[in-house]
């Protein structure tokens, strides 16, 4: 994505300045040639601004500029055009609030108090979703998730756009969530989650004292047979690999930061629970929930490649009161 050169969002269309786009495939080619000259590309059509789309198109998809899927469907809608030496790509179609479901749920009022938000810009948004909330709808017609909170901002802001979650929170975690903007947004994000390029990290209070300060529990996870809702380690389960640290110690719990090399269902509760460190308040896994009624724990960090720049992106979402209150009791370690 270095090529791209300006880009500015125009309404529905997202505009690029079409002679530095083509200064940057220039220089590109001539650098991935290795020999100072420009390489040799496959289509022969010279191009200048008001070329035909079909041409725009061709000359899109031989740089791998965007998905192929996203260009040809663009171009099949007329979503192709120009705006004297702008490049406009219809990026940012705006939905008919009524003849969305979840939109239609956000024209409601509101049942629970708007989440903050984190970071926002043309593209994607980032939620801080608060412990109760669920991400999305468990059955049609559900009310109170992040999902129409997310609908009903875009509603204020006057702008419908389809708007996705990239990953989600077990209804009883906080912290933040990531939402693509548009399908461009949807694929490079979701693109960026397989390559795990997109970090995750959390705050957990588990039960006890850790011998170790530090450590990497690398246990398959797959379905528990013996209860719907429950997961458990299995050795025929996929791959899950969890890091932890130490960061404060209570007198019966250890306040730990875990980073998540993959993203599977109740990762964190399971993984700790098997080494016999069960959250606080999680009583699916064996947690005490008399101290905290749902599982202590929060998504502090989200770090993920920005779907049109490809710079890093950090979202930081504060720490919840009750933790705040575990930790003003507990002593902190050095680290």
């Amino acid at each position: 994505m270095t090529m791209l050169g300006e880009a500015k969002r125009s309404g529905r269309w997202l505009e690029l300045d079409w002679p530095s786009l083509v200064a940057g495939s220039v220089a590109e080619t001539e650098e991935s040639s290795g020999t100072g000259a420009p390489a040799e590309r496959p289509e022969t059509v010279p191009l200048r601004a008001g070329s035909h789309p079909h041409e725009v198109r061709q000359w899109l998809l031989a740089r791998s500029l965007f998905p192929a899927k996203w260009i040809n469907r663009l171009f099949s809608i007329g979503g192709i055009g120009w705006n004297g030496d702008k490049l406009r790509l219809l990026a940012f179609p705006p939905l008919d609030p009524k003849a969305d479901p979840i939109y239609r749920m956000a024209l409601q009022p509101s049942r629970s108090a708007a989440p903050d938000v984190l970071h926002e810009d043309d593209f994607c948004l980032v939620l801080h979703k608060p412990a109760g909330m669920p991400v999305h709808e468990s059955s049609p017609g559900q009310r109170g998730t992040l999902g129409e909170a997310a609908a009903r901002h875009m509603l204020e802001k006057g702008d419908p756009l389809t708007i996705r979650h990239v990953h989600r929170l077990d209804d009883d975690t906080s912290g933040p969530v990531l939402y693509a903007k548009n399908d461009l947004a949807q694929w490079r994000l979701d693109e960026a989650m397989r390559l795990k390029r997109i970090d995750r990290h959390y705050v957990a209070v588990v039960q006890g004292r850790l011998a170790k300060a530090a450590g990497k529990i690398d246990l398959p996870i797959g379905k528990d047979r013996h209860h719907r809702a429950r997961r458990r380690v299995s050795a025929g389960g996929e791959p899950a690999v969890s890091h932890y640290e130490a960061i404060a110690d209570g007198r019966q719990f250890t306040i730990v930061r875990v980073k998540l090399e993959t993203g599977r269902t109740h990762q964190i509760r399971v993984h700790m629970s098997h080494i016999g460190h069960p959250l606080l308040g999680d009583a699916l896994y064996g947690g005490d929930s008399r101290v905290l009624p749902h599982q202590a724990l929060h998504g502090e960090k989200l770090l993920f490649p920005h779907p049109w720049t490809n710079a890093s992106m950090e979202a930081r979402a504060p720490w919840p009161d009750w933790l705040e209150k575990l930790a003003r009791s507990a002593i902190r370690r050095s680290k």
